[in-house]
């Protein structure tokens, strides 16, 4: 067992109000500054939709993730040969026009507008480039296009996650896209197997060996763009005045002192939970090759017991520190994700093994105002169907979202897992509401889902009425302690075969144990 240690983190989607405060916060930070203008490392999608870029989902046109080759591994994008015939142009990375339509990345001549000379007309201020400074530009697309699902009746036809949906069903979503909607918040995954370090051919993408943050080394990096195509949630963007690459830091200088990143910080909505988890890197290969319904399972299984006093022994045999595991054993993400599983990764399938893990929205209320109220309704015998507020946990097609629309997006295809989540969740709202209704906690609706009363008092604690400190367990980081060995993650995609820091049998044997390198090159 080889124990180390990631940060991690979860959204609550029940509760993004969509305000966007978390983008503006990392805007404001880390990329408000030339040729990052149309980078948001955070950006808050609505779904359906195609999101930003233009239909990153769709792997058939991107090539991003992993794809499962007998028991192994390969890139989605290809091999080297492949890269070198891609060198001078590449199919498969977004263009400015995926961020920004045929356009470029705007502002406007509010210049214009302070003028003082006399004009004939009203001054407007016009739509101007922020690269070019070309004024009158197209508006046609960007990072906010389909907030609250203003453009889905056009382009939510291309959402990937209808793939498991008939065109009847599908059009009945969008038609009624007010009803269905919710909002995606997206940041870095900071992945187990992360497709941007396996295919960076300059070894500058690489994960830290404390902590799991996934970074690009800017004196590395040579701009080969391979970790744009690669990466399936399209989160490293090229800056185009550096020439280098970049992506979310996990606003690292903040953890490294015990606070959580900016955008957690800002989140209106408290929906954002930051911790660590424990995993054993040696099944870490394993849990990537499970078949599709299969890896969310895998992922879980990955995940260790930070009390089991065996993995604290071992955690501590490969230097993770005491306050480390302690942060571990407190960390909400641990208990959303594995314990209460209730946290779902964002598309499985890329077998990136994501650390970035989503409450599926539940929103099962149902309007019937005049009829019955909530203590006389039958929402507490689970035999019948309800006829107030509050669906029963037998009633799942009135679910407000698609069951089948949220497996695909959560569960690689596979129902039960979002099934078990949502039921969880409901489960816990009517334990909830028998206490401050009946007065009598009814018990027997979380038998039928497998939860204690400890479970439904720590979930209602964890999403609800937790304090700053209970949502963001966050060690420091000594980095003057961390383990600068040749065995740091980098990738390994093959044009810069040997490094001065490690030697190349050091670095293939490594890499075949972890899986982000080029047994698939070989």
């Amino acid at each position: 067992m080889r124990v180390k240690a990631q940060l991690s983190m979860s959204f609550n989607l029940e509760k993004c109000i969509g305000c966007n405060t978390c983008t503006v916060a990392c805007k404001n930070v880390w990329t408000n500054r030339e040729g990052a203008e149309y980078m948001w490392w955070n950006n808050v999608e609505t779904k359906p939709g195609i999101g930003y870029p233009k239909q990153w989902e769709n792997q058939d046109l991107w090539k991003g993730g992993w794809v499962k080759k007998g028991d192994d591994l390969v890139l989605r994008y290809g091999g080297k040969l492949y890269m070198l015939s891609n060198l001078f142009f590449n199919p498969h990375t977004p263009e400015m026009k995926d961020y920004y339509g045929d356009g470029d990345v705007y502002t406007f001549s509010y210049d214009d507008l302070h003028n003082s000379h006399a004009t004939g007309q009203q001054p407007v201020a016009s739509p101007k480039s922020m690269v070019t400074e070309e004024k009158d530009i197209p508006i046609n697309w960007g990072v906010n296009w389909e907030d609250n699902a203003g453009g889905a009746h056009i382009t939510g036809q291309y959402d990937v996650n209808f793939k498991d949906m008939s065109k009847e069903e599908m059009r009945a979503v969008l038609k009624f896209r007010d009803v269905f909607y919710f909002y995606l918040p997206r940041i870095c995954n900071h992945c187990l197997n992360p497709g941007c370090v396996g295919a960076c051919p300059s070894g500058a993408a690489y994960k830290r060996e404390e902590d799991g943050i996934v970074l690009i080394d800017q004196n590395r990096c040579r701009n080969w763009r391979y970790c744009i195509s690669s990466c399936p949630y399209k989160k490293p963007y090229y800056n185009w005045r550096s020439g280098k690459m970049e992506k979310c830091i996990l606003c690292y200088p903040r953890v490294e002192s015990g606070l959580p990143p900016v955008c957690f910080h800002s989140c209106v909505g408290k929906i954002r939970s930051f911790g660590v988890i424990l995993y054993d890197m040696e099944r870490v290969h394993s849990a990537a090759t499970e078949n599709d319904k299969d890896l969310v399972w895998a992922q879980r299984e990955l995940i260790l017991d930070p009390f089991d006093p065996n993995v604290i022994e071992a955690a501590r045999k490969n230097n993770i520190s005491d306050d480390w595991i302690d942060a571990a054993q407190r960390s909400p993400v641990y208990k959303i994700f594995k314990k209460w599983e209730l946290g779902l990764p964002l598309h499985p399938e890329f077998r990136t093994l994501p650390n970035l893990f989503y409450i599926p929205p539940l929103a099962p209320i149902i309007t019937s105002a005049g009829k019955d109220s909530p203590s006389d309704t039958d929402i507490f015998d689970m035999d019948k169907p309800s006829k107030g507020h509050l669906l029963s946990l037998d009633e799942l097609e009135k679910f407000r979202l698609p069951l089948a629309y949220l497996a695909t997006m959560f569960g690689a295809g596979n129902e039960e897992v979002v099934k078990k989540s949502l039921m969880r969740q409901l489960a816990v709202r009517h334990y909830e509401r028998s206490i401050r209704v009946d007065k009598k906690p009814d018990v027997a609706v979380l038998n039928r889902v497998g939860l204690t009363e400890e479970d439904a008092k720590g979930i209602t604690r964890a999403l609800s009425l937790s304090f700053y400190n209970e949502r963001f367990v966050v060690p420091t980081t000594k980095r003057e302690g961390a383990d600068m060995s040749p065995y740091t993650e980098r990738g390994f995609a093959g044009f810069e075969m040997m490094t001065p820091w490690s030697p190349m049998e050091r670095r293939k044997s490594y890499f075949k144990s972890y899986h982000t390198g080029t047994k698939n090159y070989e």
